[in-house]
Parts: C-alpha cells; structure tokens; sequence
C-alpha cells in the first residue's frame, strides 16, 4: 500500500480552508489549489504549503489528493477538466472528494480513477464550519476496503469519526440521509421556538427544559441561541441546503422513496431564499415564520 507523504487540497473555501490546515500541521507536506488563487496564497502563508496555479500542477507528485468544493460541475472541472487533477495523478495514488455531491458523480469518478490506475473514495462531511475548524468532522466514505484503510487515517486529522459505508457512491448517499434528517429537525425547532414566543414563554428557558429529554438535538443545542437572536450570519448557507436537498429529491425520485416532509422545507428554503436570504445559515427557517420586523 502507497505510503501517504505528500497530498494536495483542492478547494479552500470555508471547509476545505482549515482541513487543508490540518493536514499541514501534522507535518505532510501539502500543496493547495484555490479557485480564488489569492486565497491559496494566503493559506500557503499561513501553513507553510505551497499554492499551485491549476488542480493538475497541484496534484502533480502528491500521494493524495483531497477535494472540497461546491458542486458535481465543480468536482468534474477539477479534477477531469483540461488541467483537472487526475490528468497528473500517479498510478497507485489516492484520489478523495469531500464534496456533498450525487451519487452518479461518485460512480463517475470511481471509473475514471480506475482507468488511470488511481484509488478513489466519495467522502462527503457532515459538522459544518465549525467541525472543519476544531477537527471534529463526522466522514461517511464510499469505496473499497484496502483503498479506505489507507487514506483513513489522514482524514482522522480532521475528523472524530471516518466510516466506511460501503462501495463508491455508499458515502454520497448516507450524506443525503443526513440531510433529509437535519431538514425536518431544524424545521421542528424553528417551530417549536416560534410557538414558545407566540405563547409568551422564555424561550431559552423552553429549550433548557426541553434539551435534556427526548426533543434533544445538536441543532437544538448549537443554533437556539442565534435563532432566538434572529442572527443567520453563520453556519451552513441556505444556498447549499437547497443544492444537498435537490441531490436528495432527485435521488429519492430514483429509488421510489418518499419525502415529503423534505420535499416541503425544501420549498421553505426557496421562501428563504426570496427574502435575500441565500447566504444565511439554515436555521433561518425561523425567520420565515416570524411577522416582519
């Protein structure tokens, strides 16, 4: 099995930026790619890495190489496009994508990186900003045993838990399940909480009481306080949500399964979004049930 020395990230936004981070302080050496290339300057300042000009002269000599950015579009231009970086990868190297994409593009990937000779594992992450920053994300991989065991312990540097889920598309999927679970929670908190107010209860006290049985959740417990303070300039954009949900309706349209209630705060979100409020946090469904202020 290849030994992991060198790896390059591709996409430093405000997930990959800190994981890329990670990898860099654990003394590998790490080259970074950016769209924004003074974005990866600044990161190469920061960690000590070096900033590449393309994904192809980025990837070019790494062991491993990790992809973090937007969209199934985004995924291909980095790494099967023109200066793409499975066009340098090396046979017997190791190829990850962190991207919240569909399950085809995994399957995509999968044939294109064994044409090549390359390893590949779809690894979506769950725990947002803030798991990516303190090293505490939660990984769901797909892929083939031998190939897992050897990236996984690279990608402990910035998680608390990396599973693997089963064969290429496994960890896409289980991400979709993640998050038809996190749309139909943060749409029962923001009612629950709207409810509380419209009842004149102190709503930090209602979520004191309540968090400690079984309404408990992580979204209760992170995002109550900035939702009470009607603060969305956080977090996991709505942007986003509505990408990773429409990956999962279509999926579910696929499988013959329903979900109608993510079918529902789906379209919650687009009210969201018509209120200019594509870059706030998905707590926002909140917003969107209060009278306007």
């Amino acid at each position: 099995m290849r030994s992991i020395k060198t790896v390059a990230f591709i996409g430093l936004g405000v997930m990959g930026y800190p994981m890329a981070g990670h990898l860099a302080k654990q003394g590998l050496t790490t080259r970074v790619y950016n769209r924004t290339a003074s974005k990866a300057e600044a990161w190469a300042n920061a960690f000590g890495g070096t900033a590449h000009a393309t994904p192809a002269e980025a990837a070019k000599g790494a062991d491993l190489v990790l992809v973090c950015v937007g969209n199934d579009d985004d995924v291909r231009q980095v790494t099967t496009g023109s200066d793409g970086a499975l066009s340098t990868m090396d046979s017997g190297s190791y190829l990850v994508d962190h991207t919240t994409a569909s399950a085809d593009l995994a399957l995509e990937l999968e044939a294109a990186c064994r044409e090549r000779g390359v390893a590949f594992i779809d690894a979506p992450v769950s725990g947002g900003q803030q798991g990516a920053e303190n090293g505490a994300l939660t990984i769901m991989c797909g892929g083939e045993q031998a190939h897992f065991d050897a990236v996984a312990p690279l990608l402990n540097h910035y998680a608390r838990a990396v599973t693997l889920m089963g064969p290429a598309s496994s960890g896409q999927l289980t991400k979709m399940v993640n998050q038809i679970c996190i749309a139909g929670l943060v749409q029962g908190l923001a009612e629950g909480l709207h409810f509380a107010e419209q009842a004149g209860l102190d709503q930090h006290q209602v979520i004191d009481v309540i968090s400690k049985g079984a309404a408990g959740s992580w979204q209760m417990e992170n995002r109550h306080t900035t939702m009470i303070a009607n603060e969305y300039n956080h977090g996991f954009a709505v942007d986003w949500m509505r990408k990773d949900l429409g990956i999962c309706l279509e999926q579910a349209r696929r499988l013959n399964a329903t979900l109608p209630v993510t079918a529902l705060v789906d379209q919650f979100y687009a009210d969201i979004q018509r209120m200019d409020g594509g870059r706030w946090d998905t707590s926002s469904l909140l917003k969107r049930l209060r009278k306007p202020e």
